[in-house]
């Protein structure tokens, strides 16, 4: 599929609009909901246990489609099936505020999960699409800054929201903005012309079935499931990808074409981002019991103090896209991860020590050294991907992206319990993670170097 033609300065503008608001939208919403699921429990008189559905229903689905509203956009183009994303978010916010039970609930839920997977799918590829190629750095660093503003204050505003109103206010919020998005995007966004190609659906299948049973194999784990429940979806999930794998190398038109994985740079900074994202997601979680089951604070007030993390990186991110249209993305990324392993070094101790002070300085250290790996690592995945596997190349980054910070998020509660509730043991196991990454992104420095020694 080839990139839209430049367009006018207004209608770009209108057009990076509209793809902000989706992906903020998609992103806001999981922090708002996961800080609401005791007033879910609450106002249905279910059990907690019930409740946390609501989230987990909304990643389940949005992970498991991602790669197929990548694939679909071939097929209708990238525009339509963006709207169509916006078009059932809004559906299912309304159907979901409207909501007389928990089962309804979360069958909107699973519709809005539905819708989220278009926008996140496609979003870095119009981004793409209507930036300059010289200010791509700039286009994928606005990207990365809506995802991590919308991870990192989605808690606070769903407190804010809950102090003010009640429960479906989280739901009537994304309306307006939903509308507004979707009549920018219809307006604004590049059309492009759909390739007439078969779609994949043998590897459809299997891609929902790999990344489905992957996130709820960890989900059931972390809840305490018995293992043969675990280790059932585990089996289910790998047999899946060997199924999967084999069907994208034989399939005429594959859901996800397997060259994208030739070059080298592109899977570094897949993998790189896998393990930063769950990483963070680990990081995100214990620093929210961290101050609310250790320091008991309350909920609004320990996400106001997680704030910092994100605040930062409004600031280094912008700073960092920019450097990367003009410095090597690969080597800015790798120092930023530097950066951030440092801030998590600094989070473990400080929680050990119960320091608030402490805790809120490496917070800041992780938000300013996240900002400076994720924009540049972003620019790395969506420069080393030719023009026709945009949108493969941003399916792929999106569906890694939510699967880390998914399984970040799942591995808490599992790592918590087999160390007798030591929150400090899941940073240090955060940190872990968080060098594995840097160790990948070092080598994939001297990858490029040498690539780029064989073109000389």
């Amino acid at each position: 599929m080839k990139d839209a033609s430049p367009q006018p300065i207004n209608n770009q503008a209108r057009a990076r609009l509209a793809v902000v608001l989706g992906t903020l939208l998609a992103v806001l919403d999981l922090g708002m909901i996961n800080i609401s699921l005791p007033t879910f429990a609450r106002s249905f008189d279910v059990a907690e246990s019930q409740a946390v559905w609501v989230s987990t229903v909304y990643q389940l689905v949005s992970a498991a489609t991602l790669l197929i509203a990548s694939a679909v956009s071939y097929l209708f183009g990238r525009r339509w099936v963006y709207a169509v994303g916006l078009g059932l978010f809004v559906l299912g916010s309304l159907g979901a505020a409207l909501a007389p039970s928990l089962t309804v609930l979360i069958g909107f839920r699973m519709l809005m999960g539905l819708g989220a997977a278009a926008m996140l799918a496609l979003g870095p590829a119009l981004l793409k699409a209507v930036y300059p190629a010289h200010q791509l750095g700039r286009a994928l660093a606005l990207n990365a800054l809506v995802v991590a503003f919308g991870l990192g204050c989605g808690p606070t505003l769903g407190g804010l929201v809950l102090w003010l109103g009640d429960w479906t206010w989280i739901f009537l919020l994304n309306l307006p903005l939903g509308l507004v998005a979707l009549i920018l995007a219809l307006q604004s966004v590049p059309r492009d012309k759909p390739q007439p190609v078969i779609f994949d659906a043998p590897g459809a299948v299997y891609s929902v079935l790999m990344i489905g049973g992957l996130m709820l194999a960890f989900e059931r784990f972390s809840h305490g499931a018995s293992a043969v429940w675990g280790l059932s979806l585990l089996t289910l999930a790998s047999i899946s990808a060997a199924l999967f794998v084999t069907r994208q190398r034989r399939a005429p038109r594959p859901l996800l074409p397997l060259d994208i994985f030739d070059n080298p740079r592109f899977s570094y900074a897949i993998l790189v981002t896998l393990f930063a994202f769950i990483a963070q997601g680990l990081a995100f979680v214990a620093l929210s019991f961290l101050y609310q089951t250790t320091l008991g604070y309350s909920a609004l007030t320990a996400a106001l103090l997680f704030s910092p993390w994100p605040i930062t990186l409004l600031f280094s991110g912008p700073i960092s896209g920019r450097l990367s249209d003009r410095f090597n993305p690969a080597l800015l990324s790798t120092w930023g991860l530097v950066v951030f392993v440092l801030g998590i070094v600094l989070l473990a101790w400080g929680g050990a020590q119960e320091s608030l002070a402490w805790l809120v300085s490496a917070s800041v250290v992780c938000g300013l050294g996240y900002g400076f790996f994720q924009a540049p690592n972003n620019h790395e995945v969506m420069a080393n991907a030719s023009g026709p596997r945009s949108a493969s190349a941003s399916g792929v980054l999106a569906s890694v992206r939510t699967l880390g910070q998914s399984l970040g998020s799942a591995s808490f509660a599992l790592i918590v319990s087999m160390s007798g509730g030591n929150i400090a043991v899941t940073l240090w196991t955060g940190f872990g993670l968080a060098v594995l990454a840097l160790g990948i992104s070092v080598r994939r420095v001297w990858v490029a170097g040498q690539m780029a020694g064989r073109l000389d």
